[in-house]
């Protein structure tokens, strides 16, 4: 199950009023909470649950450099372009604040140490810095959508 599904579906029980969903599919386990009122936020839970057959082929450790992890090239069309990707798991805001502008827009300027977006991680807002300087083609993740570590955020064309 992928993010955008998990989504779709966090969105449609919060919608149709149920007070609680449990879904369990292969691997994945979730349980989504939401109040009738709104009295209080709705709460989500994500379960990955371990794979006995992968644990002989996890044994061995991939090890990445920095940079690799926050910009690397993209593949098929997208080659030409450097893919940002979040180097921290949490919620990811385009805007410092909800009255402020957005950070960067499709079609702007970057330049290396410019602050693209926040992530916010138990409470803690951090920036996002660009590693490079370019243009950004796409933006590829939803304004207050949860990502995950290594997950694209953006697409430059560095020329």
């Amino acid at each position: 199950m992928d993010l955008k599904e998990i989504q779709n579906l966090i969105k449609f029980v919060a919608n149709s009023g149920v007070a609680e969903v449990k879904l369990e599919t292969g691997d994945v386990k979730i349980t989504i909470k939401t109040t009738l009122e709104g009295s209080s936020p709705e709460v989500t839970y994500v379960q990955q649950m371990p794979a006995q057959a992968a644990l002989p082929q996890a044994a061995a450790p991939q090890v990445a450099t920095p940079a690799a992890t926050t910009a690397a090239p993209a593949t098929d069309d997208n080659s030409k372009y450097i893919t940002i990707k979040s180097p921290i798991i949490g919620t990811f805001y385009r805007k410092p604040a909800p009255d402020k502008p957005t950070f960067v827009e499709v079609g702007g300027s970057i330049s290396k140490g410019d602050v693209l977006c926040v992530i916010e991680a138990m409470k803690l807002f951090n920036e996002i810095e660009s590693e490079v300087s370019g243009k950004i083609v796409k933006i590829l993740v939803d304004d207050m959508s949860p990502v995950e570590f290594d997950q694209p955020l953006f697409l430059v064309d560095p020329s």
